[in-house]
């Protein structure tokens, strides 16, 4: 491809998300962008987007707490209490070796579990860049039709924007 084609490329896939101040006032927001429910978030001077469902058995991630753990930036699934790096999609939990005393928890990685993707501002605007990098990654799971529109038809009656952003910025 030209580097034309790139910049076509890649403009199609970045999509219009709202009002810088409008996402730092509501802190979240749940958009349907495309074929995915991503959920955009406001914390501490950083925005976010993640895939809005749990890896692990589709928690609705909206609703759940952003912790530190181990300097790590986290969102808490309400359903399970899985941890979830912002920034990366990493699952962490805590192990112990328990041939050393006394025994001292440890913060570890699972690995990526969670689809991240990237939040740009531009102008006070703020925009949204899917990864559709290859390979599967846990939580695409709870991407297809039947999880998709269960969420659509929880979501709806509790507030949260679910509109599709289809327009290409």
């Amino acid at each position: 491809m030209s580097s034309d084609e790139d910049v076509a490329a890649a403009s199609r896939h970045t999509l219009f998300i709202g009002k810088k101040e409008n996402i730092i006032q509501s802190r979240r927001v749940v958009k349907s962008v495309g074929e995915r429910d991503v959920l955009v978030i406001y914390h501490q001077g950083d925005f976010y987007a993640i895939d809005v469902r749990c890896y692990h058995s589709g928690g609705p991630l909206q609703e759940g707490d952003i912790e530190d753990f181990d300097g790590r930036t986290c969102i808490v699934c309400p359903w399970h209490k899985y941890k979830i790096t912002l920034a990366e999609g990493e699952g962490l939990y805590q192990a112990v070796d328990p041939s050393v005393k006394p025994l001292k928890p440890t913060w570890c990685s699972k690995g990526i579990k969670q689809r991240v993707h990237t939040v740009t501002v531009s102008n006070e605007d703020v925009f949204l860049t899917l990864n559709d990098s290859p390979g599967p990654i846990d939580s695409d799971y709870y991407q297809t039709e039947k999880y998709r529109n269960t969420f659509l038809k929880e979501g709806a009656g509790r507030g949260f924007d679910l509109s599709t952003d289809s327009d290409d910025s």
